[in-house]
């Protein structure tokens, strides 16, 4: 049975070779063969499922109650400009988000538990989970059936905001619910000396622009953190004509679910009317992402507990407006998701982001005995 220093040093060096070869969303090949060589080579139990990339493992008795672990093992399209020397060896891809750390700590923690197995008083499984950052690979993993009777859940993200040896938990959203959205305004084209011939979309759209700031401004709680972003912006293609159509694209990024809609329903109601008094049609078209993370009160306590127990300094998280696909579980089973220091860094998505690997071992062990324990918090 592989010791503690061995196992250490074991996802010390996996880290390393998985932040040398990332892999995009729903391209892990590589990632997901060399996850599932590390979990049989210690006898880790490894369940078939329909899915292309990612691994689910389970480890204990079998029998109830179940709680599961979960890590995203995606990357990039991000060129590495750190001069790390196990960076990138895939040009313009790289592990800038921290999936890399997160599967070395728990790979960790899936070793921990396996050390102890005789001891769980029932069943852990174990996502390594693809595609977080398309996102959606959590949905994947809910419709393969696995987790439908899993009672509690468990996960963690690095932060670049906090120093090694600690962590951040939070009761409630700690991420937001993101959501994109296109529209299309539709005018009249006709020569720019002549606009009285036409229906511009420009002015309508750049009207648009102009007034969906409103929305948080003026039509939610001053308290709440909600956020319109107008992203993309495109119309015409030379000097002298007035074009047909303008098309806008952006994110709204809320953290309670009714802001949410009222978000939408505004974002709908201003569009079309904002292009109807302009003499333009304008055509919404929105893609739903994941909701907000909505961590548990009892297991955000438990969670703190936890960490406290094994000498992590607790903090709150900050909140975010960036998302995170780990909120589609929490739709459907209690957890929480924690934020573990990974030493002050430039942020998520950055080129130059990193993280130190001393955060490593102790986040495996903290996710393991957070694990562990949960299943005697649990009536069968």
């Amino acid at each position: 049975m592989i010791d503690d220093k061995s196992i250490e040093k074991k996802i010390c060096e996996e880290f390393y070779w998985f932040h040398r070869h990332p892999e995009l969303s729903y391209e892990e090949i590589n990632t997901t063969k060399r996850i599932r060589q590390d979990l049989q080579n210690e006898g880790i139990q490894i369940l078939d499922l329909p899915l292309n990339t990612g691994v689910v493992a389970q480890i204990g008795s079998g029998d109830q109650p179940v709680v599961a672990v979960r890590c995203d093992i995606d990357a990039l399209p991000i060129q590495e400009k750190t001069e790390l020397v196990y960076k990138s060896e895939t040009n313009g891809k790289m592990h800038a988000c921290g999936h890399d750390f997160h599967i070395a700590v728990i790979l960790g923690a899936a070793y921990k538990l396996k050390q102890n197995e005789s001891d769980l008083k029932g069943t852990v499984r174990i996502i390594f989970q693809p595609a977080e950052e398309a996102p959606g690979g959590a949905l994947d993993v809910l419709r393969t059936g696995v987790l439908d009777d899993v009672q509690a859940i468990f996960g963690l993200h690095s932060s670049p905001l906090f120093s090694v040896g600690s962590v951040g938990i939070r009761e409630g959203a700690v991420t937001a619910a993101v959501d994109h959205f296109e529209i299309n305004f539709k005018g009249k084209g006709t020569h720019a000396a002549h606009p009285q011939n036409g229906i511009d979309p420009i002015v309508a759209a750049s009207a648009f622009v102009s007034s969906i700031q409103t929305v948080v401004s003026r039509n939610v709680d001053p308290f709440a953190a909600d956020l319109i972003s107008i992203t993309h912006f495109q119309s015409g293609n030379t000097w002298n004509v007035i074009p047909e159509t303008a098309y806008l694209e952006g994110t709204a990024r809320t953290l309670r679910p009714e802001d949410r809609q009222l978000v939408r329903q505004r974002i709908y109601e201003m569009a079309e009317n904002t292009a109807k008094a302009y003499g333009a049609k304008a055509e919404v078209i929105w893609h739903d992402g994941p909701p907000a993370t909505n961590n548990d009160g009892e297991w955000a306590a438990f969670a703190k507990e936890q960490a406290q127990k094994i000498g992590l300094d607790v903090k709150d998280s900050p909140y975010s407006l960036g998302g995170e696909d780990f909120a589609f579980y929490q739709e459907k089973i209690k957890g929480v998701f924690v934020q573990i220091g990974t030493g002050e860094s430039y942020s998520n998505h950055n080129p130059h982001f990193q993280v130190d690997p001393a955060a490593i071992f102790p986040a495996a062990e903290y996710m393991a005995g957070m694990a562990a324990d949960s299943l005697g918090k649990i009536k069968k």
